[in-house]
């Protein structure tokens, strides 16, 4: 159900930091229309953090109906609180997600016996497919292969977004676990050797911005060629890194308003893209033909 391109959406905010429905609306139009073979609202790349639980959900209900089925939606339902992710989780199912992507409690430094117990409580409370999610470096919380392992054991945990700055750990989990468990990239930059290791696709940053290209790229090495999932690989790589010159979401954002597809919004503590970075984001978006 779940490979190839599948984007981290951004969530287009007006100037004071309300949620831009028709720009939503519109960005995702633009990602079906180009090839995205998937869209996670609210990850952290959609500001989940900043959003109240209200705009949260409302912003994944939207996203389903605008989908209206023609590719999979993953909504991100995690927290750090359980019995808020197990709530969230429940509101998005009964909206309609294909399945649903929980980040590791962040903050609170669960062991992985707190690990398993929070995705034990969230599977137990709700029927939606599950995909968890491992991003050490935004969370202070590592979840090791082996304890992914015990938690694939449960059928509604279809799969895992590994962003924990090791390629090699796809490895280490695909060894572990059934044929049939999904492996995600979550690290842009680490995604071809992600793949080579047994990953079935990746959710994306970099898709905001290059839709089209980021699906090329997956569909490539997906269909066999590796060849040229490389050459298009190398060129992606100057943009999955000036999009985290600054913490994400904020260069993406500020190349999103340059290209015309959103506005200039953005929630603090999060602030716009510093001036002195403008030229480099804007010139590495020109080389790649995503800015005239």
């Amino acid at each position: 159900m779940l490979q190839g391109s599948i984007v981290a959406l951004v969530t287009p905010m007006a100037p004071n930091g309300d949620v831009d429905w028709a720009a939503l609306e519109s960005l995702i139009e633009w990602h079906v229309a180009e090839g995205t073979h998937g869209i996670v609202p609210m990850g952290t790349t959609g500001e989940s953090p900043t959003l109240d639980t209200g705009e949260h959900l409302a912003v994944i209900k939207r996203t389903i109906e605008v989908v209206a089925g023609r590719v999979p939606v993953v909504a991100g339902t995690g927290s750090n609180a359980t019995r808020e992710a197990i709530h969230q989780t429940q509101e998005a199912q009964e909206a309609g997600a294909d399945a649903c992507l929980l980040v590791t409690p962040y903050y609170n430094k669960p062991t992985q016996a707190g690990l398993i117990a929070h995705y034990e409580a969230i599977a137990a409370e709700t029927d939606v497919p599950l995909v968890l999610y491992n991003v050490p470096s935004r969370t202070a919380c590592d979840m090791q292969a082996e304890t992914v392992a015990t938690l694939s054991e449960l059928g509604q945990i279809i799969g895992i977004k590994e962003a924990c700055g090791d390629a090699n750990r796809v490895g280490e989990i695909r060894s572990r676990v059934k044929d049939d468990f999904i492996i995600l990239s979550g690290e842009d930059a680490q995604t071809l050797d992600m793949l080579k290791l047994g990953a079935t696709g990746t959710i994306t940053v970099t898709a905001n911005v290059l839709p089209r290209l980021m699906a090329q790229f997956c569909d490539a090495f997906l269909s066999g060629d590796q060849k040229a999932a490389a050459k298009i690989d190398a060129d992606l790589q100057p943009i999955h890194e000036i999009l985290f010159c600054e913490p994400s979401p904020t260069a993406t954002k500020w190349a999103l308003c340059e290209m015309g597809k959103i506005d200039s919004g953005i929630r603090l503590p999060l602030v716009p893209l510093t001036e002195s970075n403008h030229e480099e984001v804007r010139n590495r978006l020109r080389a790649i033909g995503a800015l005239a």
